[in-house]
């Protein structure tokens, strides 16, 4: 029974998540808005709203440890594994927009997280910023969605909008239904397996919640939709911060109490994977193949590291010497190389 509702709640939030992003883009799409701005708004907030129910349902079930790790965890799993498998299937070019606006955002949300993280947990006052922040930027997109709209924004040949009106409805209402089974039998799992429930979030719940940003992304290398990818991710990990996180943090009882795990490990891999994206998205303008697979390697060296510490395996220090003084070393110097052969190199317009 554990294991159907846990398979159940996650068809469950992967559909209603479907619908409800089928839905809000085509009524945002007659509201006038650009394509541009529905992928970094609709779609990637319509694709975190599964992380969104997950995160609430724990935080008021007391489950804070799995309701920090979902956000975090899917933050790192956006990154490293959905971009490095996008990459991987085809290499794709990075707006220049994502990488002056949008990229560093993320970054600097990310390291807003962990000075908010300092004190222990994230309280009601530290939640009533981040909605603020997003509330705020999400009414800068639009602006600048509608300056950019073009009078064929809006479609005649779409159904009519009582139709996307149920999807949205619809996909709400399987949203908060899956994540109440999907986290009950994530909690069940983790007590059978012994280990704690921040770390049950930070991988299994991470990338169960994160299916619809691989799903949209995956489908966008394959049709060689530029940016949306990329914007699928950096968008979805913006409203993870000030949308998931700031609406737990708001409406939790006792808001988000934090692990010395949490503050000085994970939440510093989180930063440090959105500032890998700087470089990355600098080198050439794009995501090579090779630099996806440098992505998908640290994803499962990092799964890896979280398994081992919570059996508290004999490897655990050897992994960590490597990975600190050896793999991550080597890599940001190559990085940081090709970042510098870029920026030398002459522009085409």
């Amino acid at each position: 029974m554990t294991i159907a509702a846990f398979v159940v709640g996650l068809v469950l939030l992967i559909v209603g998540a479907e619908g409800l992003v089928r839905g809000a883009s085509r009524l945002a799409a007659r509201l006038g808005i650009s394509s541009l701005i529905i992928g970094l708004t609709v779609v990637a907030f319509g694709t975190s709203s599964p992380e969104l129910a997950v995160s609430l349902k724990a935080a008021m079930d007391g489950q804070a440890g799995l309701a920090m790790g979902n956000v975090v965890g899917s933050n790192i799993f956006n990154v490293l594994f959905i971009l490095g498998l996008s990459a991987l299937i085809v290499p794709m070019a990075v707006a220049q927009q994502l990488v002056r606006i949008d990229i560093p955002l993320m970054v600097a949300l990310s390291v807003l997280v962990l000075l908010m993280s300092l004190d222990g947990a994230i309280g009601r006052f530290d939640g009533l910023v981040l909605v603020t922040a997003l509330a705020a930027y999400t009414t800068f997109l639009l602006r600048q969605g509608r300056r950019a709209a073009s009078p064929e924004s809006t479609t005649r040949t779409s159904p009519p909008w009582v139709i996307d009106l149920l999807l949205v409805s619809g996909g709400l209402g399987l949203l908060v239904i899956g994540s109440r089974w999907f986290v009950e039998g994530a909690v069940a799992f983790a007590a059978y397996l012994g280990v704690s429930d921040q770390v049950i979030g930070l991988t299994i719940i991470a990338a169960g919640t994160s299916l619809p940003e691989l799903v949209t992304s995956i489908i966008a290398a394959l049709r060689g939709e530029r940016d949306i990818a990329v914007g699928n991710v950096v968008g979805s990990n913006v409203f993870n911060i000030l949308g998931v996180l700031g609406l737990t943090g708001l409406l939790a009882p006792s808001g988000i109490a934090l692990s010395e795990a949490m503050i000085g490990f994970d939440l510093p891999v989180m930063i440090a994977v959105a500032l890998a994206c700087l470089p990355i998205c600098f080198t050439g303008g794009q995501i090579s193949r090779w630099e996806g697979g440098v992505f998908l390697g640290y994803y499962l060296a990092y799964t890896l590291y979280l398994l081992l510490a919570a059996a508290r395996h004999d490897a655990l220090p050897g992994f960590g010497v490597v990975m600190l003084y050896f793999v991550l070393p080597i890599t940001a110097l190559t990085l940081a190389l090709l970042m510098f052969r870029d920026l030398r190199r002459p522009r085409i317009p």
